[in-house]
């Protein structure tokens, strides 16, 4: 498999346990280096413990009551992460939500379900500063 990701520190906020397994396995194969944060409470903190992320992918609906718009005000806030791209993965409605996303500083939004053959090459282009506002 080609290494389309390879040395690529990425971080990702989702609920689904399905979908983490999914993400890890697909961008491992691609090279990258994979973190995760559940429920989007301990985000910062695991960030510290994940340093110099080249991208952070969030999912807009998680299950303990935050939001990825929640978790990206927070993100923005701070000079380390005022630059790094941060893209939405969800299964919201994309008429809807890629309009608040662009208008909350987002980088990005990718309709769930994910395309396995497009995800890593979408993940690469908003990390090479093109932004992705993929319905689906």
């Amino acid at each position: 498999m080609e290494q389309l990701l390879k040395g690529k520190r990425i971080f990702i906020v989702e609920d689904n346990l399905p979908n983490r397994i999914i993400y890890q396995t697909l961008l491992m194969q691609y090279g990258a280096r994979v973190e995760f944060e559940r429920w989007g409470r301990d985000t910062l903190s695991r960030l510290k413990n994940f340093p110099n992320a080249d991208l952070i992918v969030l999912d807009l609906m998680l299950t303990d009551g935050l939001t990825g718009y929640d978790i990206i005000a927070k993100l923005r806030a701070l000079p380390q992460y005022a630059s790094v791209p941060i893209v939405a993965v969800s299964a919201s409605d994309p008429s809807d939500a890629i309009t608040r996303t662009q208008a909350t500083g987002f980088n990005g939004f990718i309709a769930k379900p994910i395309d396995d053959q497009l995800f890593p090459r979408q993940l690469l282009q908003v990390m090479n500063g093109q932004p992705v506002w993929h319905a689906g």
